[in-house]
């Protein structure tokens, strides 16, 4: 199995964001998981949802992989709403599977965005390195690649081989 793992955040499972993970897992192995194609509820203080696929997918996460890619469209200048609630029921892993959060201690984030707009400033990424340097992850970058016209999609797409290769760089330290 690799070591690698691409988290598809987005609405539509074949889009702009959908495109750019294709074109990393064509230059990296690596396993792909797309959010849509599980049952994640929205957190819940009572733990309504403890039967949704979540905990699942984070004991197959945390125990197989050691950097966790994650990828989503800009929605609205934030991630999208489904990675939005990702994020948000790794909660769970802090109280009520306890065994795999710890396991994301050392593990290593990075975070693909698609957008349409060249206006995404440094407080898009906030919500995810915030959430690594709290769990004991590495945050080891990100990268947005704007799809408002053909030359900064192919700009953006020549500027993921760079990402791609330090992600490479840093996976192997």
């Amino acid at each position: 199995m690799s070591r690698i793992v691409i988290i598809l955040g987005s609405s539509r499972s074949i889009g702009n964001t959908s495109l750019v993970v294709d074109h990393l897992r064509k230059q990296v192995e690596c396993d792909f998981i797309d959010l849509n194609e599980y049952q994640i509820s929205h957190y819940d203080y009572k733990h309504n949802n403890a039967d949704d696929g979540y905990s699942t997918l984070m004991r197959t996460l945390t125990s197989n992989y050691d950097l966790l890619i994650l990828a989503t469209p800009v929605y609205w200048y934030s991630m999208s709403g489904i990675m939005k609630v990702f994020l948000d029921r790794l909660t769970d892993l802090l109280d009520m599977d306890k065994d795999s959060g710890r396991k994301l201690r050392g593990k290593k984030l990075a975070v693909i965005s698609s957008s349409l707009g060249d206006n995404l400033g440094d407080a898009f990424w906030l919500p995810f390195i915030a959430t690594a340097k709290y769990l004991g992850m590495e945050y080891i970058g990100n990268i947005d690649i704007n799809y408002s016209n053909t030359t900064t999609s192919t700009n953006g797409l020549n500027n993921l081989k760079n990402f791609i290769s330090n992600m490479t760089t840093l996976l192997n330290k």
